[in-house]
């Protein structure tokens, strides 16, 4: 791919200035080395050390990353914990300028890897929730999300724990399907999804991350509203074509597609093709303490490595408002902050 020639070098000042949404964002994924280590002191007979600690976040492929994603999950166990790093995700998120998360948070795990209950845990989540909305003014929806490869009968745990906390937990806004999708389609998730819809909940789904646009098909076939990478979007015309057409949000990840190697170089990565055909697409950093890229990142990436301009950047803000699921007044509200950046 031949990038656009660099544009004009864009402030650090006007990236953190500019309102943003982070969409697709995983709870887990925010832990750095440096909480690990105190969670690992914690919980651990033996601690970890900070190089241990870090040692951790160093994989070559996707495996090895979801080999990492686990051994943090591990160290997660009292709502004391959950509450620690939810409020410092909202913490850095806010230094960055995001105005509003929707962040996955992988119940499947908690019951499948851990075979515990949610609820207790969930409590110290939603306590860091309303005091860092209280002391920075993001806003955080949460999305329950499955792992795919655990299958329908573990996801319908998860689905159902999101339907049945959701009228005392408003915050609760939707269901994905996370995972290697490399061993579960979207196909099997069909009934569960309509089932989670009925309930009130909003559909999302990781697709065409390690696999090809069949994967993104079949997500969209069993009603995913946003698609979570479609990385390989790019090799199915038809497909790019209705994503354009419908305007399905895109959440982006340049960073993290480096990292697990799902993208071999950045020159490869569909970004600014995806911009240019008219595609939703919005910015996201995934798990940025595993990846060493938070959104003020990607941001700066897209600008100096595809020639992104500083109104483009403002349309992706606005894109990440627009595909969020905050209700109408607040993005009017938050679209009009865009506006106003100088």
């Amino acid at each position: 791919m031949t990038r656009p020639a660099a544009p004009r070098r864009i402030a650090a000042s006007w990236l953190r200035a500019l309102p943003k949404a982070e969409l697709h964002l995983h709870l887990e994924g925010t832990v750095s080395p440096e909480t690990l280590v105190e969670l690992s002191q914690r919980h651990d007979d033996e601690g970890l050390t900070l190089t241990e600690a870090r040692s951790l976040y160093h994989y070559t492929d996707f495996t090895g990353f979801l080999l990492a994603f686990k051994a943090v999950s591990e160290r997660l166990r009292t709502p004391e914990d959950y509450e620690l790093i939810t409020f410092r995700m909202l913490e850095r998120l806010a230094a960055q300028g995001v105005v509003h998360a929707e962040a996955y948070v992988s119940v499947g795990v908690v019951y499948y890897w851990r075979r515990i209950e949610f609820e207790s845990l969930f409590h110290g989540m939603e306590a860091a929730r309303v005091r860092a909305e209280q002391q920075f003014g993001i806003t955080l929806y949460w999305i329950f999300d499955a792992v795919r490869h655990f299958g329908p009968e573990e996801a319908a745990r998860v689905f159902r724990k999101a339907a049945e906390l959701r009228p005392a937990f408003p915050s609760i806004l939707g269901i994905g399907i996370g995972g290697d999708e490399r061993r579960a389609g979207a196909e099997p998730f069909r009934e569960l999804f309509q089932e989670a819809q009925d309930a009130g909940l909003r559909l999302t789904a990781h697709a065409g991350e390690t696999m090809g646009p069949e994967s993104i098909w079949a997500a969209l076939n069993i009603g995913a509203e946003r698609i979570g990478h479609g990385l390989s979007a790019q090799l199915d015309a038809d497909l790019m074509e209705v994503l354009a057409e419908r305007q399905i949000p895109l959440e982006i990840c340049i960073t993290s597609n480096l990292r697990t190697g799902c993208c071999p170089t950045l020159e490869e990565h569909p970004v600014r093709r995806y911009f240019d055909a008219g595609l939703m697409v919005t910015l996201n950093s995934d798990d940025p303490a595993m990846f060493e890229s938070d959104l003020q990142d990607e941001y700066r990436l897209a600008h100096d490595s595809f020639g992104f301009t500083g109104e483009h950047l403002r349309e992706l803000a606005a894109n990440s408002i627009e595909a969020s699921f905050l209700p109408a007044t607040r993005k009017v509200a938050l679209l009009h902050q865009i506006e106003q950046v100088k």
